[in-house]
């Protein structure tokens, strides 16, 4: 469960990557968000995130609170991708990544995080992908920022992930 929790927060971090006025806002509605992270044993379980434009804005500012702990936070446009370089270090745990983001905030679009991380529990290089596409309108039982993994019939509100930053080394 905590590499669950993990994934979680890595696909909140890749969704809000750069702040809410350097990303566009997504289409308001269901996503759905399937990971994959280069090497692993096994397949990451498809999420589903559930959204309105004032919930992405409060992602980013929630998870942009974290960037206080980057000494590096480079944010351009290359050739039609939104591309992010970052040095950050939460704790021992010092990261060094190149996010690239492509696609469109309506329809889909493709998050790829190559990252080095010295110390921490999963110490060494990663590329993480994020393939994120709309399926249509929220159901009628999930309200904005609700997170679910049907496979194992989870369901959580990004709200309440200010809890899990709490729990992450400062």
């Amino acid at each position: 469960m905590p590499r669950l929790a993990m994934g979680i927060v890595l696909a909140c971090l890749a969704s809000a990557a750069a702040s809410a006025a350097e990303l566009p806002t997504r289409k308001a509605g269901l996503w759905e968000m399937k990971m994959a992270r280069e090497g692993a044993p096994a397949a990451m379980p498809v999420m589903q995130h559930c959204t309105d434009a004032s919930t992405d804005k409060e992602m980013a500012t929630m998870f942009g609170a974290m960037q206080e702990q980057c000494t590096q936070r480079d944010i351009r446009n290359a050739n039609g991708a939104i591309v992010v370089d970052s040095v950050c270090s939460f704790g021992p745990m010092k990261s060094t990544s190149h996010a690239e983001i492509t696609g469109d905030f309506n329809a889909a679009y493709t998050v790829t995080v190559k990252a080095n991380v010295e110390g921490g529990p999963m110490p060494g290089p990663s590329t993480m992908t994020v393939e994120a596409k709309w399926l249509g309108p929220c159901k009628a039982d999930q309200k904005p920022g609700d997170i679910m993994v049907p496979a194992m019939n989870m369901k959580m509100n990004i709200k309440d992930m200010q809890t899990l930053r709490g729990l992450m080394p400062k």
